[in-house]
């Protein structure tokens, strides 16, 4: 067990990073739950998705939202005195756009209860007036596209529609690295509130100031950025949204525990959990996280370049997986810059059909909605997809497994637009197809604003990051500048290849789905949808490796496959999995996705699904 005189160990031994949130709405109490059911040293918690701070940041802007996230407010109440007694530290993102507003929340209550703790917040995420506070209306203003770089990638038509009319800018933050929090350590902090710093940047920061790495400890660095990936999602690295979760005993994986990284000297970590907590920590549930929400081969971040071509996982004891192999490198001179600005409306009907005929029907239904909006009505909207959702089943044995549905989705500049869409339906009325019905609730047929996303990226040298501590009645007191990384590395172009070397097999194949082989994780990076699958053993490797080749890759999208959708495609030899980008095929991507699954975490499922020819050998 660790002491409570933990700070004098400081670099003689792993660091032990317990991650508390993935997202503003895990429970709260998992803050108190991680500081209380074993020793830790630090607390880090990720609570922003991409789009939080722009969902909220009209309403702050009106005082109506406090700026920060109310989750991580709640876990720092439940968990400050605990956190005082055991001298853990405290490094999180749920500062959101008013860090400045939740660290002096925190101030305040460590005066109420009488504790000993330094609290501060980081600044300097925050561009809104760089661009604000409308989004630009020539090229020439408008800031790199993320994805600007590779002249293979083909944007979405929608990417740049805000060039034909001014839209108001939302939120645009910087992603900031670990330097803010170290700085925040150094200076004595023991609680240090984020905005949008980067997912992984509190447990690199943890590692950092733990072990006295230097700002040029690229190979050590790299190894916590990937520890901290590994556990920023809290519950997708110890079972949940887990692809293999169906040989396991389901009763285990109601509530899995959250994820402690113990960080080596030189970066690489053990995964793991507390004791007497649900889900499992195995070589399989941390590749599957290690694959989530990928680049490619190369990790980017503020502070270093994590490549991770020969990253191996390896089971070490209950619950302990060790990952290592990691190596860094300088970071780019660039970090990402998510801008969201006001896109319109958005707005979906949903319709049911039951199976006899189910295709004609759909198409009659869309052939009534394009003839009642006319050319006029069409061109108005931004976007009309017309998505069927399911296949009924054969020789059907309840109406509901012979049930699909239809989803009517469309956006538009105007709230008006919309409108037409609704008005199209009553006018369908009573001529519809047999058998037609729909969902009881009708909320989502009404017109609602969306945000939408563009992706970019800011000069590392240009933010103007800021540490500054609150003191014991409330004032801001002492501010440290904390400066930019020494050295950037360019950005290469990304690798993208085929196997070097295809393996064939001389048995008999057999048809399965490709699920019974395989496991896999997907997710969303903007408007690219990622995508990692990886098998056993080393035959099965030699048959992925040789099999999931990028024009695999596009033969198993089926009918979705668009010829705009550029496929990047690398090699993980030691975890035996095969990674893949698909470019553009979430539209706008995040909360402007036109797409029934707007954030890909089921694309994975929907391939294991397809049923592929393998080689008996290798089953």
């Amino acid at each position: 067990m660790v002491s409570h005189s933990r700070w004098s160990e400081m670099g003689n031994r792993p660091v032990r990073v317990a991650n508390v949130s993935g997202f503003h709405g895990d429970p709260s109490e998992e803050m108190y739950r991680q500081a209380t059911m074993g020793d830790v040293d630090f607390i880090t918690g990720d609570y922003l998705a991409e789009v939080n701070i722009a969902g909220n940041a009209e309403a702050y802007a009106n005082n109506h939202h406090p700026g920060w996230e109310a989750t991580a407010w709640e876990g720092i109440q439940q968990t400050i005195e605990v956190i005082a007694e055991k001298k853990i530290k405290l490094a999180i993102n749920g500062g959101a756009l008013n860090p400045q507003g939740l660290a002096e929340m925190t101030a305040n209550l460590v005066k109420e209860k009488g504790l000993d703790l330094n609290v501060c917040f980081v600044s300097g995420d925050n561009l809104l007036d760089v661009l604000g506070p409308t989004m630009p209306m020539t090229l020439d203003e408008l800031p790199p596209h993320l994805d600007g770089a590779n002249k293979e990638v083909k944007h979405n038509p929608a990417t740049l529609a805000f060039l034909e009319k001014r839209m108001k800018i939302a939120s645009s933050n910087a992603y900031l690295g670990a330097r803010g929090i170290v700085t925040a350590f150094e200076q004595g902090a023991d609680i240090v509130i984020c905005g949008r710093c980067s997912d992984a940047s509190p447990v690199i920061a943890a590692a950092w100031y733990w072990h006295s790495w230097s700002a040029t400890d690229y190979d050590a660095l790299a190894g916590s950025l990937v520890a901290g990936h590994l556990i920023e999602c809290s519950a997708y690295v110890t079972g949940g949204n887990f692809a293999g979760f169906d040989k396991y005993d389901l009763t285990d994986l109601i509530r899995p525990g959250f994820p402690i990284a113990e960080i080596e000297h030189d970066g690489s970590c053990v995964i793991t959990k507390h004791e007497n907590t649900g889900g499992m920590v195995n070589v399989d549930t941390v590749r599957c996280q290690l694959l989530y929400e990928l680049q490619g081969n190369v990790y980017l971040h503020g502070d270093s370049k994590a490549y991770l071509d020969d990253v191996a996982v390896e089971q070490v004891g209950k619950d302990r997986v060790h990952v290592h192999g990691i190596r860094g490198a300088p970071p780019p001179p660039t970090t990402k810059w998510a801008i969201f600005y006001h896109g319109g409306f958005e707005c979906q009907i949903l319709l049911n059909a039951a199976g006899y005929a189910t295709e004609k029907k759909w198409d009659l239904i869309e052939m009534q909605f394009r003839s009642l909006l006319g050319k006029a009505g069409l061109e108005a909207l931004e976007a009309i997809e017309f998505q069927r959702i399911g296949v009924p089943a054969p020789n059907p044995q309840s109406q509901n497994s012979s049930t699909t549905y239809l989803r009517v989705f469309a956006e538009a500049r105007e709230k008006a637009s919309l409108e037409r869409v609704m008005v199209a339906l009553k006018d369908i009325s009573l001529r519809h197809f047999s058998g037609f019905h729909s969902s009881l609730d009708w909320r989502t047929a009404v017109p609602r604003p969306f945000i939408a996303y563009y992706p970019s990226i800011y000069k590392q040298d240009d933010i103007n990051e800021r540490v500054t501590f609150i003191g014991k009645d409330g004032e801001l007191t002492d501010s440290f500048s904390v400066g930019h990384p020494p050295k950037y590395d360019e950005l290469e172009e990304r690798a993208s290849y085929d196997t070097a070397s295809i393996v064939e097999f001389s048995s008999s194949t057999r048809q399965i789905r490709l699920g019974d082989i395989a496991l896999a994780r997907s997710g969303d990076k903007g408007s690219n949808l990622n995508f990692g699958i990886f098998v056993q053993t080393k035959k099965q490797w030699d048959w992925l490796r040789s099999f999931m080749s990028r024009d695999q890759m596009r033969k198993l999208l089926g009918t979705d496959a668009r010829d705009e959708y550029f496929i990047e495609r690398v090699e993980f030899p030691k975890i035996h999995a095969v990674h893949f980008v698909i470019y553009g095929i979430l539209g706008r991507g995040v909360s402007s996705s036109t797409r029934l699954d707007g954030f890909g975490k089921g694309f994975a499922d929907f391939i294991r699904d397809v049923v592929v020819e393998v080689p008996e050998e290798i089953l």
